[in-house]
């Protein structure tokens, strides 16, 4: 939680600085597609080293070049520089952090918890995380107006701090199976494409990881939450703080309720829903001009969206063996960056070409078009009922998606 914390705030603040410095929406998407980048090179290394060594002791030196990336970002702030590049730079080391902390974080919970507790874990896991997404932004927003980059970045780096020293205390229980891949001889390459080709014949997986890769790719609208609350909103850093926030707490509120009554019925035409509804809900937030429904619809986004990511989260746990997980969740991470950071630079880039408005909603309507391409694609996808069905799923060798 405080890792994310120091995340979340940092990410919210970046923004807001890059913006307030250019006035220029495509400097938004450079923002993304500088963390991006290194993501997508680090890909190979990041999930093999995943598999074959500590994912505690990987996760934690990641964290720590976080914080670093923290404290450069106040040191160009306390020394007043204006040039973005140097901003940039730093989110590119940022990258290189986030490329190993992925893999490391999404394959760290099934060796804390037992198998038959992992269900309610990930929904737990995943409600904590947006505890943590609620206050940062609002509380990024608040110490940016008062102390601006110099205090809030100072914030953010003692957040990751901590967190890579409680993470220091998590014991591992269930992580003696990881040593099949440590005994694997075979080379970083090899063992990559393993990884893929489990990946690509099981169309559980690949439906899974490709629809959030497109759905939130097209309609994401937090790279333009600076632009709705600077130009169309008017509400200034603390209004996107509550923007950011309004989001977070539609997850937290879903992540409390499938902790208690996770879905275990009906989860691949359930999930479908939920991206449906966060491509509807993202629309009525591109077209609206008053904050409190604004606000609503990003609320009711982040609703769906957990729904979405548990759903999507334990069908790749309950898919993937241990010793595979690591290079697994580096690819699935690399669609979540593409979805995310590559989304922001879509964003971007639209909304300097078209305007802010009409990006939103061409986004928000392409993310519906694909939830009715992927049905029709994955049909194993679509019609998986329990959870613990997605491990006896077949190669889908007859799908046409393999073929």
């Amino acid at each position: 939680m405080l890792a994310m914390f120091g995340q979340q705030m940092q990410a919210v603040v970046v923004a807001w600085q890059v913006y307030d410095i250019t006035r220029d929406p495509l400097s938004l998407a450079y923002v993304g597609l500088a963390q991006f980048l290194p993501m997508m090179g680090l890909l190979i290394p990041a999930g093999d080293l995943s598999d074959r060594m500590s994912r505690k002791r990987l996760l934690g030196m990641s964290w720590l070049l976080a914080t670093v990336c923290s404290g450069l970002l106040w040191l160009i702030s306390e020394a007043g520089i204006h040039h973005v590049q140097w901003i940039y730079a730093v989110l590119v080391l940022f990258g290189c952090s986030r490329a190993f902390s992925g893999p490391a974080l999404q394959s760290l919970l099934p060796q804390i918890v037992a198998r038959e507790q992992l269900a309610k874990a990930l929904a737990t896991n995943s409600m904590l995380m947006r505890i943590s997404a609620i206050a940062a932004p609002v509380l990024g927003g608040l110490l940016y107006a008062l102390g601006g980059g110099v205090l809030t970045y100072a914030v953010c780096g003692l957040g990751l701090l901590l967190g890579a020293a409680l993470l220091s205390q998590v014991p591992e229980r269930f992580a003696a199976v990881q040593q099949r891949g440590a005994q694997d001889e075979s080379s970083m390459w090899q063992r990559f494409v393993q990884g893929v080709n489990f990946m690509r014949t099981r169309p559980i997986i690949l439906g899974t990881i490709s629809l959030d890769l497109f759905a939130v790719l097209l309609g994401g609208v937090v790279a333009l939450l600076p632009v709705y609350a600077h130009e169309v909103l008017q509400v200034g850093p603390q209004g996107l703080g509550l923007l950011r926030s309004s989001m977070a707490m539609g997850e937290v509120c879903m992540g409390l309720w499938l902790s208690a009554r996770p879905i275990n019925r009906h989860v691949g035409k359930v999930m479908f829903a939920a991206v449906a509804v966060f491509g509807l809900a993202n629309l009525v937030f591109a077209l609206s001009h008053w904050f409190v429904l604004s606000m609503l619809a990003l609320a009711l986004a982040g609703a769906a969206d957990m729904v979405s990511v548990y759903i999507r989260g334990a069908l790749v746990q309950f898919s993937t063996p241990d010793h595979m997980r690591g290079r697994v969740n580096a690819v699935n991470m690399l669609f979540i960056g593409s979805s995310n950071e590559l989304g922001e630079f879509r964003a971007g880039s639209s909304a300097s070409w078209f305007g802010a408005v009409p990006a939103a909603v061409l986004g928000s309507l392409c993310t519906l078009g694909v939830v009715g391409a992927w049905m029709t694609l994955f049909k194993p996808l679509r019609d998986v009922d329990r959870l613990e069905d997605a491990a006896r799923v077949g190669t889908g060798k007859d799908n046409p998606v393999n073929s």
